[in-house]
């Protein structure tokens, strides 16, 4: 069965190995998940598992949510998100899906959605190269030239320019799960990850362990 969790992002800490070292670690609160739905090939096309995690007014459910969860006798959740496995033999409706499911010493790829950092220009966005900081330069963090001028007379698709900076889904492939608490529903997985504190964060079986 494949490997699969949701949660939120807690904070960063550190953890001390036996041999000393420190290893910075990030915390996720994880858990636990309810199987809202299976979609088959048969059926849908394609395999694949939706789950629903967190608590909420049913007010806040819209009203194709709310008939999925009465078709199930479920109660709402906040978020709900959809993972392909290869089958979805062992999984039903009603399922409820722990942290316990991941392993000490896997890898996972863990995604988000990065801290939006509003409009930022092509320094800041791309890292680009700035002009000389003396008096006089009237050349600092431009854009600088963004095409040749009489051929072809125009700006090529994919040109890096100023504009809106993060509030992406970011992946970050090959984490190792350092420590699970399923007693308190968090695990630890070393290294960083994307987005803000108490952003919603999707863990899966890593693809190119």
């Amino acid at each position: 069965m494949k490997n699969f969790m949701l949660g939120k992002k807690a904070g960063m800490t550190q953890l001390f190995l036996e041999d000393g070292q420190a290893v910075p670690v990030t915390v996720i609160e994880a858990g636990p998940l309810t199987v809202v739905q299976i979609k088959t090939k048969e059926h849908d096309g394609y395999n694949a598992v939706k789950v629903a995690y967190g608590d909420v007014k049913e007010s806040r459910v819209n009203k194709p949510e709310k008939g999925l969860y009465e078709k199930s006798s479920l109660t709402p959740k906040k978020f709900v998100r959809e993972f392909r496995v290869d089958s979805t033999e062992g999984y039903k409706v009603g399922d409820v899906i722990t942290v316990e499911t991941l392993k000490e010493g896997m890898l996972v790829d863990v995604i988000g959605t990065s801290k939006g950092k509003g409009y930022a220009g092509t320094t800041k966005r791309y890292g680009t190269a700035i002009g000389r900081a003396s008096h006089g330069s009237k050349y600092h963090r431009g854009v600088g030239a963004l095409a040749m001028s009489s051929t072809p007379s125009k700006v090529f698709k994919g040109r890096q320019m100023p504009g809106h900076m993060g509030a992406e889904r970011v992946t970050v492939q090959n984490l190792e799960v350092m420590k699970v608490y399923a007693d308190r529903n968090a695990v630890l997985v070393k290294g960083a990850i994307p987005g803000p504190k108490g952003g919603l964060i999707m863990i899966q079986d890593a693809k190119n362990a």
